[in-house]
């Protein structure tokens, strides 16, 4: 069952890697490449999702809960997964309801500020990942740099903290004030 853990896990980050490139493309280019990016978006973000929930289920089913909470490295590798399919989810939800809209105006900052989060959630669950099997990558290093000690540290840095709530009352002010001008 471990390797059905590890082997579902690339499929989330493979499709949650192609989203945030085709959210990139879709934000900041043009032409029928972008096109193509902000239509096809929608289907890859919900394979993600699935993708993400079978990785997460299976990794529960696979280590007892009591081994998981006693290391660091596994609640830390637990966390940034979950972020990981909240911000995920949270696009999806956006995608859903605003179609190629989203990237319009303002609302493709939304989007990439989201996906680039994203990202580093995920490149952190996969590096954290690939400690547990054994297998370090460099990325830990630029977490250390970020001040977060992969085999110790459980909790997020304060300047993380701090960015995610200014993100979040900037996100939900400019929600607001465009829900207010468009009605």
């Amino acid at each position: 069952m471990n390797g059905t853990h590890t082997m579902l896990s690339h499929f989330p980050v493979g499709f949650w890697a192609l989203a945030t490139l085709m959210i990139l493309v879709g934000a900041f280019m043009t032409g029928r490449l972008a096109e193509i990016s902000r239509a096809a978006l929608l289907p890859v973000l919900v394979l993600s999702l699935l993708g993400g929930l079978a990785a997460i289920a299976i990794g529960l089913i696979v280590w007892p809960m009591a081994a998981n909470l006693a290391s660091p490295l596994t609640r830390n590798h637990m966390l940034m997964s979950f972020w990981s399919l909240g911000i995920y989810s949270v696009i999806t939800v956006l995608v859903w309801q605003a179609g190629t809209s989203a990237f319009d105006g303002a609302r493709r900052w939304a989007l990439v500020i989201l996906a680039l989060t994203g990202g580093l959630m995920f490149s952190a669950a996969g590096t954290l990942g690939g400690h547990l099997a054994g297998s370090t990558t460099a990325f830990s290093k630029v977490l250390g740099l970020m001040g977060w000690e992969v085999y110790t540290t459980f909790y997020s840095p304060l300047w993380v903290i701090a960015v995610m709530v200014i993100i979040g009352i900037a996100l939900g002010a400019l929600g607001i004030s465009r829900r207010t001008v468009t009605r």
